[in-house]
Formats: C-alpha cells, structure tokens, sequence
C-alpha cells in the first residue's frame, strides 16, 4: 500500500506542479506514445540482452515486494523460533526421532505446523542440512558457522539480483531519454522551414524524451530498485536467526537459551516480546 501511495505522489507532485505553473499536458500527451515506445522499449530490451530467463522471471516476480513489503513478517519470526525449539528439543531427547522430519520435513508433523516456513525451500534446507550435519558429528560450532555464513552469502547474492538488474536499467534510462531526444531534434531539423508555432511544438515533443527517461530513472525505476534491496535485506535477518539459534545449538546451550539467543538477534522491529514467545513455546510443549 505504502508502495501505490509513493507513486501517487510523484505524479502528483511533478505534473501538479507542472500544471501549476501553467505547462500544458496536451504537448505531453501528444508526444507519450512515441517517446514511451522508444525509450521504455529500449529499456526492456537491454533489460532482456543483460539477464537470462531465470533472472527475468526473479526480477519481475520481486517487483511484487514494492507493494507487498517483506516476505516474512513478525509472526513469521515466532513461528521460526518456535519450530527449531521443536526440532533442538526433539534433537536432545531422541536423535533417531529427529531423523524423519529432517530427512523428509514435507511429512513432518512438526514442519507442517508451520506451512509458510515449510514452502520456502531455502529455510527448510538450511535447518535440515545443519541437523543432519550435527547427527552426522559435524558439530564444530566455528565450522558450522563459517559455511552457513558462505551459503547464506551465496544465497544472498543471487536474491540481491532484482534490485542490481532494475538499478542498471534505471542508470541507462536518461541516457535513453537522451536518444529519443536527440531523434526528435532530428525531426526537427527536417522541418526547419516550419513556422516557429510549429517548431516550437517539436522542439518541445523532443524535450518530452528527456524529460521521460529521467522522470522514469529517478522517480520509478530508481526507487523500485531500492526498495526491493531494502526488503532483501530485511528478509535476509529470518535466514540469520536460523544460523544463530542453530550455531547456539551446537555450543550445547540449552534448547530455551538457542531461542533467546535467536530472540536477541532478531532486528528491534520485527523482534517477538520475551513474553509472546514464552506462550508460543508452551502452546509447542503442550502440542508435542
């Protein structure tokens, strides 16, 4: 929502003030549809030259995140905390147990409690694969952090790629604006001969060029870019409380003091209270 508002700012702000001062849409209007195909066509076609198929789709589906926010919200953090109580406790009591939900976690009674946490493949995969590890006596807590650190950095690359895709077309957009001026100059200067009423008129469908490309580059694209980074960035925090209750976990901590641990980790504003976790914890036991 905070997303639509933004974008109902800009336009009103840039063509009530333009409107305000006394410009005339109709010069605008009039020169759009050929501005907007040369330049925007441009830009998806660069945007296609530069990315294979995966990161179009990625890219595309990202943009969603500028109106949606952040894939994992408050709850989401409970939840998690919550379901690696579960596994570390069910770890310490009877390891052979833990062994089905780990190795097939889509049949899991404990996972299945949580099905948002259980459809991202990379969360699930990251806790089984570090259980399993642990079960297998690769439990050296400084080595089990130092992979996680460089998986979850590979993984954070590869989610970063939206925003550098939409930040390279939005670097390139007033320079395209630039090219679909200069070809309006061109027409132009066919036309010299016109009276100045008309050469005026063309002169200022050209500029429309320029002024689209950096309209477009610094109030659409640009922001998208960067909100996308900002909640990639956010959502990276629900993989690194993952890291660190399960680091926690093998330094022998006890099973509540790996959740506080996670717990104090987590960013201020998406953190869950110490008591509102506490009564999650004990719905969990009394589930179990």
């Amino acid at each position: 929502m905070i997303g639509i508002i933004g974008i109902v700012i800009i336009f009103v702000m840039v063509f009530g003030g333009y409107l305000a001062a006394g410009g005339k849409m109709g010069i605008i209007l009039k020169s759009l549809p050929y501005e907007m195909t040369m330049i925007g066509g441009a830009a998806v076609g660069a945007f296609v030259i530069s990315n294979d198929i995966s990161g179009i789709k990625h890219t595309i589906k990202d943009l969603g995140k500028v109106f949606k926010g952040p894939k994992w919200k408050p709850d989401d953090y409970r939840d998690l905390l919550c379901l690696l109580f579960e596994l570390i406790r069910l770890a310490r009591q009877n390891p052979v147990g833990l062994e089905e939900h780990i190795e097939n976690p889509t049949e899991s009674s404990i996972f299945s409690k949580y099905p948002k946490i259980l459809k991202d493949h990379e969360a699930t995969d990251l806790i089984c694969d570090t259980l399993r590890s642990a079960s297998m006596n690769y439990d050296d807590p400084h080595q089990v952090e130092e992979v996680l650190e460089k998986r979850m950095e590979a993984n954070f690359h590869h989610a970063m790629h939206s925003s550098h895709a939409l930040q390279t077309v939005a670097d390139g957009l007033p320079a395209l604006g630039i090219v679909a001026a200069v070809l309006g100059v061109i027409k132009t200067m066919g036309s010299i001969d016109q009276p100045p009423e008309i050469l005026g008129k063309l002169i200022g469908g050209a500029l429309v060029g320029t002024f689209l490309g950096v309209f477009l580059a610094y109030g659409l694209v640009g922001p998208f870019a960067a909100k996308v980074k900002t909640l990639t960035e956010e959502d990276s925090h629900f993989y690194q409380l993952i890291r660190e209750v399960l680091v926690a976990n093998l330094h022998k901590h006890s099973a509540n003091i790996c959740i506080e641990v996670g717990r104090q980790n987590t960013p201020s504003h998406i953190r869950p209270s110490f008591s509102d976790l506490e009564d999650a914890l004990k719905g969990a036991k009394q589930a179990a």
